[in-house]
Order: C-alpha cells, then structure tokens, then sequence
C-alpha cells in the first residue's frame, strides 16, 4: 500500500512513520507536510534515505496540493496533519478551523473522489472486507470534554469539546463519519490520550518541563497542577495506530489509552527528581482558560477486538524521554528560539 502520512514531520507523525518503515516493509510512505512551525523533517533525518520514503511539501487545506499528493497513487490516507495545541487554539483559533476542519474536509473529498466514482452504501464495505482503501483521522480524547473524578471516556461518550482545539478535532471527526456514510467512504477514526516521547515540540507539558529543568529555568505549571492526563508513549501509539489500519472495521471509533492516569504536578515533580532538580523550580501561573480537569480513556474496545494494550509503563518511558532530551540537547534549543520565545513570553509571561 501507498499510505498518505499527512503532518508527518510532526511529533506524532514522525513516530508512526518511523514504525511503518521498520515493521512494513511492503508499505509505502509519503511524507505530506506544510512545515509549520511544529514540523520539523530533522524529525526523520535517520529515515530520509529510506527507499519506501519520500517527503511532499503541502497543505492539507489547498486543493491543488492534495490533489497533487493522491496523483501519486494513494491507498490509505492516515491524517495527523493538525494544529494542536489548546493554548494556541485560545489565543487564535482561527488557523485551527483552516487546518482541521476545512483541511480533513479537503482531504476527505479528494479520497472519494480519488476513490469512488459513485457513491457506495456503508454496509457494502463491511460486505465486501476491503482494505484497497482507507481513511485513517488521528484524533484526541479532548473531543469529549470533561471528566469528573471517576469514570472513563469509552467510544460512545458524547462529545462536549470545551476548547476552540477539541471543538475543531471534533468537527472533524464528525465530517469523518459523515462521508462514510453518505458516500461509503471506508473511514476509521481513534481517539488517544496523552502522548510524550522522542521528537516532541517543547511547547508541550514534558517536553517543555524537561527542557525548561535542564536549562535551570522555573517550571510554570498551570493552576494547582492537579489536572489529570491518561499518558501513552508515542511508540504505543503508533503500535495502535498500525493495528488499527490493518485490522480495525471501517466506520469505528478506536480509544486508545495508556492506563497512565498522573496529575500536572506529579509528572513535573517526577521529572525534576529525574533531573536532580529541586522543587523550587516550580512556578503555579494564572490556570488556563476553560481548563479541562481530567480526561482517562477505556481502551478495551481495541484491546478486545484487535489484541492491542501499551508496553511502554510511564515510568520507564519518561526515564527514556527524558535520556533522548538530554542527549538530543542541540535539537530542541534549535527550536527554543526565535518566535517560539515570543510564544512563551506571551503564555507564561507575567502570569
């Protein structure tokens, strides 16, 4: 298959092409990416030669660029292009609308178009079994809002976005399930948790709390910091994400969850004694506008019906990020520069 990585020089994307390539010899991977600021094709300077890889400059959004990518002859689309991060959303969501929602809406037509001359009823798909084609949308458990101190968001959670980043992730998936069943366009969808690991932008809550300790800077931590996050290693994720592409029903919905539940201030202070830092480094700024106070993720559904469950324990999988961002120091203070200062200033700045 030629799969379309969309937004694969970021974070995410990155990680799960890297996977592709080591586990799928029998795939090809192209790598279509605008080069925002979060993209970042260093990210996969250890794959660059690889002969089933190669890289597309483009914008999910543009027409003419998406078209361009599927003259290649495209058969699964896995769609982690996105702008991603709440504080961003809050303080522009403009851009957020422009690339999630108008962008999977661009990406969706130019499959079924690509795909399928005349539209098909949902449940021929299932009939038939194919996999010749796929839409993969890579989404958030943010859509579902949320949660008090118990229970857990399963696939049939109503979505409740409180942010202009979830309401945009949400809008998305919503357009995601409508082409599946008005054109049959065969869709998956998987909605994860936290995730952290190797090549994570420092806007991010660890890798900005890693980075920030070893260059002896205050850690500013929202509110009380005690938030709660599901945290899952991006090398589980991908694992999922494989899976889900290989095996998963088209026109499901995938949680995907680490079992990881941490607050804020407990992953801080695990990573400051990492670090051999001290807690004084801590620094409570004013808390974030409609800051969601816990989100937990039941993932039995993949683990049931595809065989999946996370390998990585959040323990050993910080300990290892926090080995990369410390042996990987010219990486990131490439990126801690320039606008990113401006940005910081602007979120944590006086607060």
């Amino acid at each position: 298959m030629r799969i379309l990585v969309t937004g694969g020089a970021g974070f995410i994307g990155s990680n799960f092409i890297r996977h592709m390539l080591r586990t799928h010899p029998e795939h090809q991977i192209v790598n279509f990416d605008k080069l925002t600021y979060a993209g970042n094709l260093e990210n996969l300077r250890d794959v660059e030669q690889h002969p089933n890889y190669r890289f597309l400059a483009g914008d999910i959004a543009s027409r003419g660029d998406v078209e361009r990518a599927f003259e290649l002859g495209i058969d699964w689309v896995a769609n982690f292009a996105a702008e991603s991060h709440v504080d961003r959303s809050i303080e522009g969501p403009d851009v957020f609308l422009q690339t999630n929602v108008l962008g999977t809406q661009v990406l969706l037509d130019t499959a079924r178009k690509r795909w399928l001359p005349s539209p098909i009823a949902p449940e021929t798909i299932l009939e038939r079994g194919e996999r010749r084609h796929l839409f993969l949308q890579i989404s958030t458990d943010e859509v579902y809002g949320s949660l008090g101190p118990e229970g857990y968001f399963t696939e049939t959670t109503l979505l409740s976005p409180n942010s202009p980043y979830s309401a945009s992730k949400a809008a998305a998936d919503l357009l995601v399930r409508s082409y599946h069943h008005t054109y049959g366009l065969p869709v998956l969808i998987t909605r994860c948790s936290n995730n952290y690991g190797p090549y994570q932008f420092p806007e991010k809550l660890i890798p900005l709390m890693i980075t920030n300790a070893l260059e002896g800077k205050d850690l500013p931590v929202y509110g009380d910091g005690l938030n709660v996050r599901d945290w899952i290693h991006v090398e589980d994720h991908a694992r999922a994400l494989d899976l889900v592409l290989h095996k998963g029903q088209p026109g499901e919905v995938y949680n995907i969850g680490g079992n990881s539940e941490r607050t804020n201030l407990e992953i801080v202070r695990f990573i400051l004694r990492e670090l051999g830092r001290p807690d004084s480094l801590i620094r409570f700024v004013r808390d974030r506008l409609g800051h969601d106070r816990r989100y937990a993720i039941d993932s039995s559904k993949i683990q049931r019906n595809l065989g999946w469950t996370p390998l990585r324990h959040l323990e050993d999988g910080l300990r290892a990020t926090i080995a990369w961002y410390i042996e990987n120091r010219p990486w990131w203070e490439r990126i801690k520069s320039g606008e990113y200062r401006h940005y910081y200033q602007r979120m944590y700045g006086g607060k």
